[in-house]
């Protein structure tokens, strides 16, 4: 069965008399917590002697099997069957079997000793029991027993689970891949290449095949699946995905390096600070290891060269896949031991894709065949055309069908760029600006920092993006936008063609070369809106060593200028720069001489992170970056100042609009609002203000902000006016040494989520929830506070925690490193956390349910 296949990540083998109320128990809600689902049999469900069909079916569909061999678990023929039956898949379906040797030593179950001894002879003694099962029950109990795992006798059972979770963590943490939503004509090319990759060598060589095709064909849906079919087989395995676009990137190799050491080495984080290092260690670390290895949209043979050494760093068996649209790469290099060339979908399976997109689970009788034929006759058989051209026309009528396909048939160069145009042209306007954006310059980033972005310049994110999501435009992975590299080209070619030849006359630039031309040269004009640029690639910076040098009128000419990044780019600037009044959204780290136009009222997005700005006022700021009166900003919702060392003060009382502020590591901040009234603030955060020694009185609630940082501060004490923030979810105060204890007023926080009080050394006394508890109405107390962070603190006793009304959803306390003698809680939790507490003696527990505990004195 394919891993992807599997139904659950770990089954649990157990005699329930000797280990369900205790071991058993903690090690569920541990693996729990983890969010490991596992499968545990309800002895008191089964029926007769024979394992039955449900349980068969859980052992093969489980990726994880931990067998508990306690006292009697070889009394019990079902335990005997399971354990037989998980050996077969371990044999056949490469499960991955961990055993437990609860209070017996492995060698009583290898050779059948004291009660297994005891068990197996009354086994052979019965007349009812089938022999040739009793035989295979003591062969699998040898087997099982010789197997490496963990020895848990009386008071190491906390250690053990933890270790157990840890292990596990690191087998799930090889997880399927996603392949394709109908990965159609996928299943017969995997077998192809698998069967290349097994007759081409022996096993015990290593072997680098190429997967080779056009881009959209389907290599990388290729590379996944086949990544899922074998990856059990190997010792450590990973998916290097975006190599290309990666490695072009500054300190791009070396980022690669890391995660493929990390991944096939955890838990330990090596660090790579060289291309030349990076590959020292990959050849020193894995060279005796049987790894798997694919590298997806590989261009340059010095990638092959510093991530895999030409395919002869690993062990013995290792195979490396390497998919690429570069054909000269196949052609010279020596590393390839293959190559597959990966061609266009047969009629039938082009067919099949594109209908499951175009339709999914609606009716076709409105679509007449010939329409549909020439829809897969236009995509050509690739598999990217058919998914974006099949979702473009899904939904539309039979009319809206043929004036689309009447517009590719005019097309006198119906490549692909046209088919995936097409979906472009059915955009609105707003949603092609969004798209043209992502395309240009967000690419990979996170979703919620596109939408703030996006949404500051006046558009619709959320439903632009899910509209690009349904058409296959774009999509979501792991919190990202992404994109296929030819969607990305097609919508950087529509800005390009704007004007080919002029670079100040198109909409976007984020080329290094083109930004250095317009700025340095005034060439720009109204047409440009938006202006971002990241660090430029080591080869470009290679060609162009200098800074960007900006006059002062440089933005002149760009009245529509909405949006203006600038990411770890060297800049010089003559004087001065004023910018225009249209912009929306402006990102300049370590900005000097920076006028706003003192007109602009759009302004929605500041963040001049690391500048010498050092004062930031109601009224004009006083610094080399002159900020003109942010009371000129009415519409400013998100104002970045972190790392601006010479900022000494702050005052933003009666701003109403400001949503974010951060002002992490201002670590000679020592004057910030007396009062504060930004009603309509968010999230503040103040990490790392080192000098600052008091928060701001909140005089009146504060309806929107959910989470407030004050970590690593000097602040003593919260005001008592603190229950005005009615909305708060998340509270850090990390590392506040000063801060000895908090109001009482905290417990009206009827929000809040998450509270960290961890590391504050001086903290000596949580406060009590002074409301009576029988008179509990349910509006005091934490009623949504999941996790409590107090480790390291000075707590001496923790009586708050004895009132379970005022923490009714706990499930996180950590109470490490404190200077507890006894504890006695009633609360619900999942985690309690108490290692280092050396003097505590005595802890008594009203509920069972206790994880992650020390073993005490």
């Amino acid at each position: 069965m394919d891993s992807s296949e599997k139904n659950y990540h770990v089954f649990v083998s157990f005699r329930g008399t000797d280990v369900r109320n205790n071991f058993l128990r903690d090690l569920y809600a541990a693996l729990k917590q983890e969010g490991i689902y596992t499968f545990v049999d309800s002895e008191e469900l089964r029926k007769g002697e024979q394992i039955s069909p449900a349980l068969m079916r859980a052992i093969e569909e489980s990726r994880v099997t931990i067998i508990i061999f306690s006292e009697d678990y070889a009394s019990s023929p079902w335990c005997l069957d399971e354990l037989a039956k998980i050996m077969e898949c371990k044999a056949q379906k490469e499960l991955i079997v961990l055993p437990v040797f609860y209070k017996v030593e492995p060698r009583e179950v290898r050779r059948g000793r004291k009660g297994y001894g005891i068990a197996m002879t009354k086994h052979e003694k019965d007349p009812e029991k089938d022999q040739k099962s009793v035989e295979t029950w003591k062969k699998v109990l040898f087997e099982a027993g010789s197997l490496s795992g963990w020895a848990c006798n009386d008071g190491d059972e906390a250690e053990v689970i933890q270790s157990i979770v840890k292990e596990l963590l690191i087998h799930l943490e090889r997880t399927p891949l996603h392949v394709a939503e109908y990965p159609v004509g996928i299943d017969s090319r995997v077998e192809k290449i698998i069967s290349l990759s097994q007759k081409k060598l022996d096993d015990d060589d290593t072997l680098m095949i190429g997967i080779w095709g056009s881009g959209g064909v389907g290599k990388t849906t290729i590379a996944k699946a086949i990544y899922n079919a074998i990856e059990s087989q190997f010792q450590g395995a990973i998916f290097l995905e975006r190599v290309r676009e990666t490695s072009n990137k500054c300190g791009g190799l070396v980022e690669l390096q890391k995660r493929l050491l990390s991944q096939i080495l955890p838990p330990k984080h090596l660090a790579v600070y060289s291309v030349a290092e990076g590959a020292s260690l990959i050849k020193e670390r894995l060279c005796c290891k049987k790894v798997l290895l694919i590298l997806d949209d590989v261009d340059h043979s010095c990638q092959l060269d510093t991530l895999a050494g030409g395919g002869n760093w690993f062990g013995k068996g290792s195979r490396i896949f390497v998919t690429t649209r570069d054909k000269r790469l196949v052609v010279s290099s020596h590393c390839l031991n293959c190559v597959y060339p990966v061609k266009t979908l047969e009629d039938d399976d082009a067919l099949a894709l594109f209908v499951w997109h175009a339709f999914q689970n609606s009716e076709k009788s409105g679509i007449r065949k010939d329409l549909i034929n020439r829809a897969v006759h236009y995509a050509s058989g690739l598999p990217l055309a058919l998914e974006v051209l099949g979702s473009f026309l899904r939904g539309r009528n039979e009319p809206a069908w043929e004036s689309e396909l009447r517009k590719l048939s005019k097309s006198p160069d119906k490549d692909i760029n046209q088919v995936l145009k097409i979906s472009f042209d059915g955009l609105e306007n707003d949603q092609k600006e969004i798209f043209l954006d992502i395309a240009c310059f967000f690419k990979g980033q996170s979703i919620e920092y596109i939408k703030k972005v996006l949404d500051g310049c006046g558009f619709e994110t959320t439903i632009g993006i899910e509209i690009l999501f349904e058409r296959s435009l774009i999509r979501k992975e792991h919190g990202t936008l992404q994109m296929h590299d030819l969607v990305q080209l097609m919508g950087q070619n529509i800005v390009y063609q704007e004007c080919p030849h002029d670079p100040g006359k198109r909409s976007r630039l984020w080329l290094f070369e083109d930004v250095q031309d317009i700025l340095c040269e005034d060439m720009a004009t109204n047409a440009v809106r938006a202006i971002v640029l990241d660090l430029p690639a080591p080869k470009v910076r290679a060609v162009n060593p200098e800074e960007i040098s900006i006059c002062p009128d440089a933005f002149g000419n760009m009245k529509m200028l909405r949006m203006l990044i600038f990411i770890e780019v060297h800049i010089s600037l003559q004087g001065p720069v004023y910018l225009p009044n249209n912009l929306r959204w402006l990102e300049w780290p370590n900005a000097l001489f920076l006028e706003c136009g003192f007109g602009s009222k759009k302004l929605v997005g500041l963040d001049i992170q690391k500048s010498h700005i050092r004062h930031l006022t109601q009224t004009q700021c006083k610094s080399l970056v002159s900020v003109p009166d942010l009371s000129s900003f009415p519409n400013l919702e998100s104002l970045n100042l972190d790392g601006c060392k010479s900022l000494v003060e702050v005052q933003l009382e009666c701003h109403k609009n400001l949503k974010f502020l951060s002002l992490q590591f201002c670590s000679n901040l020592s004057k910030f609002p007396h009062t504060l009234k930004a009603t309509s603030l968010q999230a503040l955060n103040l990490f790392g203000c080192s000098k600052l020694e008091k928060f701001s009185n909140i005089p009146e609630k504060m309806e929107h902000l959910e989470e407030l940082d004050l970590g690593w501060t000097a602040i003593k004490e919260l005001p008592a006016s603190i229950e005005n923030l009615v909305s708060v979810k998340i509270i850090i105060l990390r590392k506040c040494k000063r801060l000895a204890m908090l109001p009482s007023s905290v417990y009206k926080l009827q929000n809040l989520e998450h509270l960290n009080l961890g590391g504050c050394s001086n903290f000596v006394k949580f406060p009590e929830n002074l409301e009576d508890s029988s008179n509990f109405n349910g509006n005091l107390g934490f009623r949504n506070l999941y996790r409590l962070d107090l480790y390291d603190c000075n707590l001496s006793e923790v009586k708050f925690i004895e009132n379970s009304f005022s923490f009714p959803k706990l499930e996180r306390l950590d109470l490490s490193g404190n200077k507890l003698t006894h504890l006695l809680t009633s609360i619900y939790t999942y985690d309690l956390f108490i290692p280092k507490c050396k003097q505590l003696r005595k802890i008594h527990r009203l509920l069972p349910m206790c994880m992650c505990y020390e073993h005490m004195v």
